[in-house]
C-alpha cells in the first residue's frame, strides 16, 4: 500500500494515556501507563505499545510483562489484520471507531478492542475487554490524548489516575437527558447518516431510574425501560426493552433486547468526566452494536451531553 488508510491517518501519532485495570467482577485493580502509536513506514504498519502494570492485584502476574508490545498490521479501512507476534486478529473501522477481536500470547487472552476517536481528532476512549474463551476475565479502559504539552499531559494522566476507579452511576436525584448527534454505519462500514440520540432520565430512587431512549434519523428507535443498579451490576427491566449490564469504571457496557422486536443492542456508554464524589458526569461516549437478531445491522457511535431538567 502507498498511502495509510483513512483510519491510519486518524490515530496517527503517540497517544498517551493511563487505563484502569478491573477484574470480572468489575472491581478496580490498578493502572497501566501507556504510550501507543501505529507507524506507517515504506508501506507497512507497525502497532507500538510500551508501558507497564502498577498494581493489578491477583491479576498482576498475567498482565506484567517484560518487554514492549510491537506487532504488523495489514493496513485497510476494511478488515486491518494483525499479524503478530504479539498480537493477532483483526478489527473493522466504522468511522472513527474501531471494533477489534484479537488474541495477546503474552497476556494470554481474547480481546475485543473498541477504540473511538472524539470530535476534536487527538481524544480517544478505549477498552479492551479480555476473555478466556467465552468467560470475562477483565477489563482495561480509560481515555487517551495525542500531541499535549507537558503541562497538558500531566493534568491528563493525573485526571485519569483520579477519575480511573469512579463506577458508572446515573444521576440519583436530578432528571435531564444525555442528548447528541451520533452516526449511524451500516455492517458494510459505510456512513447511512446521522442520528439524534436522547437518553432521557428520571430517578425513581437512590438505585432506579426511569430510562426513555430515543433514535431519530438514519436509525430509528424507541423505548422505555426502568433501569436498576446493584454494585457494578445493573438490570433493564421492562417494559420496551430487558437486558443487562456489568460496569467497569466509569464504562457501562450493556446487552439490551427490544421488547417485540429482534432488535439487540451491545454497547458501550463511558462517563469521559466522572470525577470522585459526582453521581454522573457531563459527558457520555456511546458506542452501540445494532443487531438483527444474530446478524449485525450496524454501529451508533458518538458523544452525548448532560442537560438537567
Amino acid at each position: 500500500m502507498s498511502a495509510p488508510s483513512g483510519w491510519q491517518q486518524r490515530i496517527a501519532g503517540e497517544w498517551v494515556g493511563r487505563p484502569s485495570l478491573f477484574d470480572a467482577d468489575g472491581t478496580w485493580r490498578g493502572y497501566e501507563d501507556i504510550r501507543r502509536s501505529s507507524v506507517f513506514e515504506d508501506g507497512v504498519t507497525t502497532y507500538y505499545m510500551d508501558g507497564g502494570l502498577d498494581g493489578g492485584g491477583p491479576l498482576a502476574g498475567r498482565f506484567r510483562l517484560g518487554a514492549p508490545f510491537a506487532f504488523g498490521v495489514v493496513d485497510s479501512d476494511a478488515d486491518r489484520i494483525y499479524t503478530g507476534p504479539d498480537f493477532h486478529g483483526s478489527g473493522q473501522p466504522y468511522g472513527s471507531f474501531v471494533d477489534a477481536a484479537y488474541y495477546g500470547p503474552g497476556w494470554q487472552v481474547g480481546l475485543n478492542t473498541w477504540n473511538q476517536v472524539l470530535e476534536d481528532g487527538d481524544t480517544q476512549v478505549y477498552s479492551s475487554m479480555l476473555y478466556q474463551g467465552p468467560s470475562v476475565v477483565g477489563c482495561f479502559n480509560g481515555v487517551y490524548h495525542r500531541g499535549l504539552a507537558d503541562d497538558a499531559l500531566a493534568a491528563h494522566l493525573a485526571a485519569e489516575t483520579r477519575n480511573g476507579p469512579v463506577p458508572f452511576i446515573l444521576p440519583t436525584k436530578q432528571a435531564g437527558a444525555y442528548r447528541g448527534e451520533c452516526s449511524f454505519w451500516g455492517a458494510d462500514q459505510q456512513l447511512a447518516g446521522p442520528v439524534d440520540v436522547s437518553i432521557a432520565l428520571t430517578p425513581v430512587d437512590l438505585l432506579r431510574t426511569r430510562l426513555s431512549v430515543t433514535w431519530s434519523g438514519a436509525s430509528e428507535l424507541a423505548f422505555e425501560v426502568q433501569w436498576r443498579r446493584d454494585g457494578f451490576r445493573s438490570f433493564y427491566e421492562g417494559p420496551g426493552a430487558w437486558g443487562n449490564a456489568v460496569a467497569y469504571g466509569r464504562a457501562n457496557y450493556n446487552s439490551l433486547h427490544v421488547a417485540g422486536s429482534a432488535v439487540r443492542l451491545t454497547g458501550r456508554e463511558f462517563v469521559i468526566d466522572a470525577t470522585p464524589g459526582m453521581s454522573a458526569g457531563s459527558t457520555l461516549a456511546v458506542a452501540y452494536r445494532v443487531h438483527a437478531g444474530m446478524t449485525l445491522s450496524g454501529v451508533v457511535h458518538g458523544v452525548l451531553r448532560w442537560s438537567p431538567s
